[in-house]
């Protein structure tokens, strides 16, 4: 794995604030009503974005994801001004402002969504996995989940296909503690989710998923397995959110108190106190990257709001082309 070098918890840092503060903007405008629908932030957890991007390869791995799935396309190089209009329902975002907050995609930069059927995008990124062993890309198809998720079929059947076709594919739970509202206590007679892949044989950890080093060397371990021709891990980030499931969330399921004792182990704090206990940047220094990133976050939003609307035909643009039935015209 590439070194951790006082330059990546420098961009450890600039990254995981540039996300968390784009979702305190989202979450600004959407009780402004200009974010519409549900709105499922990631708050606390960056720590899981931050580790994997370090153990890819971004030339060929791919990522796909639930509902909460703002920062992700983010980090693999898609333009955040993009996905702020993209939320706002603007013609300029990702998918000309029809997907919203839930389908962020780009085939592109090897995002392949956000996806809101709880569980949906599990045996889809088997799926690409088996496209990556079959054409011989060399790539890995990171696949996430919540805790919830984790009590779908189709995990199971997901797992067992990817054991025995031996594909590159890492499962990851997000355990950030809550499916919707309900603990991980309520959902099932066990708590360690990871166990679940010991059923199939399949290499099956806990992560401390606020640490971006502990998800970074899991991470790498698991996605060099899979290159190696040897098949799926499945990894359990143990992580918390700090917002609520969606915006609309009004969090009577959990204390103030045990929020703010996760605080105390914040993913950006942890590695703001290790630049500073190498003395890697000075507090100008961390000030001009604080800066950089509230510049960004304006720019975000300003292209957002100035960004149009989509036209009322691109609805129909966009459905299907079907030569036999020439009523439509399509455009697109």
């Amino acid at each position: 794995m590439r070194a951790i070098t006082k330059e990546v918890y420098l961009k450890w840092y600039e990254d995981m604030q540039f996300w968390r503060k784009f979702e305190d903007k989202l979450a600004a405008l959407y009780i402004q009503q200009k974010v519409r629908g549900f709105l499922h932030l990631y708050n606390g957890q960056e720590a899981v974005l931050a580790g994997a991007l370090h153990a890819m390869d971004l030339s060929k791995d791919k990522m796909i994801t639930a509902y909460r799935n703002h920062v992700q396309p983010i980090g693999m190089g898609v333009d955040p001004r993009r996905v702020m209009a993209e939320l706002l329902g603007k013609a300029t975002g990702t998918s000309q402002g029809l997907g919203g907050s839930m389908h962020i995609f780009s085939k592109e930069h090897g995002f392949y969504g956000g996806h809101g059927i709880v569980g949906a995008q599990i045996p889809v990124g088997a799926g690409m996995a088996f496209a990556d062993k079959y054409l011989e890309t060399g790539g890995v198809s990171l696949t996430y989940f919540g805790d919830g998720a984790a009590r779908q079929g189709s995990l199971h059947e997901a797992f067992n296909m990817a054991m025995l076709w031996k594909l590159p594919v890492v499962f990851i739970c997000e355990n950030n503690g809550y499916a919707m509202g309900t603990s991980v206590e309520r959902t099932a007679n066990h708590t360690d989710i990871w166990k679940l892949g010991l059923g199939y044989e399949m290499p099956s950890y806990a992560v401390d998923a606020m640490n971006p080093v502990k998800v970074a060397e899991a991470m790498f371990d698991a996605m060099e397995r899979a290159r190696r021709g040897e098949g799926p891990t499945f990894l359990e980030m143990k992580t918390y959110r700090y917002r609520g499931h969606s915006m609309s969330d009004a969090q009577h399921y959990r204390t103030k108190d045990e929020v703010e004792e996760y605080k105390k182990i914040d993913p950006i704090t942890q590695v703001l106190n290790v630049i500073k206990e190498n003395s890697w940047a000075t507090d100008e220094e961390i000030e001009t990257i604080d800066q950089r990133v509230r510049d960004l976050v304006s720019e975000c939003e300003k292209f957002a709001e100035e960004s149009p609307y989509p036209e009322t035909n691109v609805m129909y643009d966009v459905v299907y082309d079907q030569e036999n039935y020439p009523f439509i015209p399509h455009k697109l």
